[in-house]
């Protein structure tokens, strides 16, 4: 395996072999790729790995020490549940480490770039706010895989969006510095915040066959949930602002092709390489 993908810790080796491809659930290889499950599997696969390896750039890097390990480990959660819908979607390999950028499927919220650490906070709480929501309606999904995946990254995604909450009060409630870059943080991933509640074919099918919730039902309950952490920070909530889509469809900012250029390095020098 790749050395971006870590292995599944032990904990989790329970119900990672329930989800591993060669467990208890087909990966449906054979599953077109164009098919509402598999669709929505490389979807919130690509989101984990794309989101997981941009935190994982802060590693060495934090404010503190503590800060560094935290977000070591949001980058570790977040690839090690790419690692399992990709898997299940097919050869996670080579969905992570073999496609060209126009094949992610990924939300353009995550691709963009960390900047500084206000902006990287007001990135992961405006993505795991949305992504806690989702795993909390998808434990009642009609896919057994997505069920048991979901019970289990919930808890996860509940860290995540408890410490970008709390950091983003710390930073908007600190000094006039701190407050600043928190706003100007916020301001600039607010535009990709549409996407993820965009609702096409594929998410239609899949809301349809009740393999995936409907984001729209829970849209004025996260937008509710942002500004409450943001009255607790004492900042505005940013103005409305042309949305910015594309990301479901392949098309990415130019900050994807950069970050992929670094993450599929090693695997596609040596394509024949086992370790």
């Amino acid at each position: 395996m790749a050395p971006s993908l870590p292995p599944i810790r032990p904990e989790d080796e329970a119900v990672a072999e329930k989800l591993r491809p060669n467990g208890a659930f087909d990966p449906r290889d054979d599953e077109p790729l164009g098919s509402a499950r598999k669709e929505l599997l490389v979807r919130l696969g690509d989101d984990a790995l794309i989101l997981g390896q941009r935190v994982s750039e802060w590693c060495g890097h934090g404010p503190a020490l503590e800060v560094d390990i935290s977000l070591a480990n949001l980058a570790l959660d977040l690839v090690g549940q790419a690692t399992l819908l990709l898997g299940q979607a097919g050869d996670g390999d080579r969905l992570a480490f073999h496609r060209d950028v126009l094949d992610f499927k990924n939300c353009l919220l995550v691709e963009q770039p960390n900047g500084d650490f206000a902006q990287t906070i007001a990135r992961h709480l405006l993505y795991t706010t949305w992504q806690h929501m989702l795993l909390q309606r998808m434990t009642g999904s009609s896919d057994r895989f997505l069920v048991e995946f979901a019970t289990k990254a919930v808890k996860e995604v509940a860290y995540h969006r408890d410490l970008a909450s709390e950091w983003t009060v710390r930073l908007g409630d600190g000094t006039e510095e701190s407050a600043r870059r928190m706003a100007d943080g916020l301001d600039w991933n607010w535009r990709f915040v549409p996407e993820l509640f965009e609702v096409d074919e594929i998410m239609q099918a899949a809301i349809d066959e009740e393999i995936s919730p409907d984001p729209r039902t829970f849209e004025d309950e996260y937008r509710s949930a942002i500004a409450a952490v943001l009255a607790d920070a004492k900042l505005d909530v940013p103005a409305e602002q042309r949305a910015i889509l594309g990301g479901r469809r392949g098309h990415h900012s130019e900050h994807l092709g950069h970050l992929l250029a670094v993450m599929q390095f090693l695997p596609r020098t040596y394509p024949d390489a086992t370790w």
